[in-house]
């Protein structure tokens, strides 16, 4: 079993690794957090927390002994996105809960000293296990959102979310296990997140009510409050390919084996070792299932970067083919090339 000691040492390693992404918050509300090689960052750790701050946005993670990290893989596209979530129980996951433009107060938990007199206020999206914030210091635009407190955001003739955008605050999303925060200016409707930390707040997605992605596998009585994106083998983190990294591979598919679904761990090694003895797939009987199908067609085309020259790769491919409509997951911009 691994240890409360482990997970932070694991957690730790991975906040050192700029080439490891995170997220943080519900379907259709997402902070994340990601920095440059070689950009400046303040890595901060002590007995309780570690964090990362560049002068882009910044995230501290607060492990408690209750962390439960659940790894996954999901078929998106030709290709293949891994996380690790890091979970909590349904009962102990839960945040503020509110519903409509919230002042909070000065942010005194804020990463960086000159932000901790700053104001938040809670946007109100009433997400399960994420309070969506944005943090501001200038006093006509506090008077400004005070005078539209108590109201939704999205309610019709609103002037709220206008003045936001024209503000370009900093955003706060904060959970159970930490928080990220981000510097960067707030998109435009028309225009792309800037590389770097962002957030997505898409009410359509938000009227699922959901706390993560359909097509992620994390157990009824879990939630994921943060996820974490280690180095993907076959793309960067703006989704680009790059050459099969086997050594990512490997690294990934220890975490799989330590943090994943035990059945679905070993689906994959049944698929892989039948694959490499040139089995016909007519020869392998497997259990019916959204998730086991899902994690059939990762595990093909893992072996079909590793060696797309493989006798009966082909005609595993087309046997286990996806031929279902598109999912929430791909919807979710929550998932940026992990």
């Amino acid at each position: 079993m691994t240890t409360s000691a482990q997970v932070f040492e694991f957690l730790s390693q991975h906040m050192d690794n700029p080439d490891t992404h995170w997220s943080l918050g519900a379907f259709g509300a997402i902070a994340e957090f990601m920095r440059d090689p070689d950009e400046p960052t303040a890595l901060l750790r002590d007995t309780t927390a570690i964090s990362a701050t560049t002068g882009r946005g910044g995230i501290r993670i607060t492990p408690t002994a209750n962390i439960r990290p659940y790894a996954s893989e999901t078929a998106v596209g030709q290709s293949w996105n891994h996380r690790i979530a890091l979970c909590l129980p349904h009962e102990q996951s839960g945040m503020s809960r509110r519903t409509v433009l919230t002042e909070v107060g000065p942010d005194e938990e804020a990463l960086r000293e000159q932000d901790q007199q700053s104001v938040l206020f809670d946007l109100g999206l009433d997400c399960l296990q994420v309070d969506c914030c944005i943090r501001v210091s200038n006093a006509a635009v506090i008077d400004l959102l005070r005078a539209h407190v108590g109201r939704t955001l999205f309610e019709v003739g609103n002037p709220a979310m206008g003045i936001i955008f024209a503000a370009d605050p900093r955003r706060v999303f904060m959970s159970r296990l930490g928080r990220i925060e981000v510097f960067q200016p707030i998109p435009r409707a028309d225009g792309k997140s800037p590389q770097g930390p962002h957030t997505h707040v898409l009410p359509k997605l938000l009227a699922h009510g959901r706390t993560h992605a359909a097509t992620e596998p994390i157990p009824e009585d879990l939630v994921p409050c943060v996820h974490l994106y280690p180095p993907h083998p076959v793309k960067d983190a703006m989704g680009r390919p790059r050459p099969f990294d086997i050594e990512r591979h490997k690294a990934f598919q220890q975490l799989f084996e330590m943090f994943g679904n035990p059945e679905l761990v070993a689906l994959k090694h049944r698929i892989a070792t039948a694959v490499v003895a040139g089995e016909e797939p007519a020869s392998t009987t497997i259990a019916d299932g959204r998730f086991a199908r899902a994690s059939i067609r990762v595990t093909l085309r893992q072996l079909q970067a590793a060696d797309p020259s493989r006798p009966k790769l082909a005609a595993w491919m087309a046997a286990h083919a996806n031929t279902s409509h598109r999912t929430l997951e791909e919807e979710d911009p929550s998932e940026d090339g992990h």
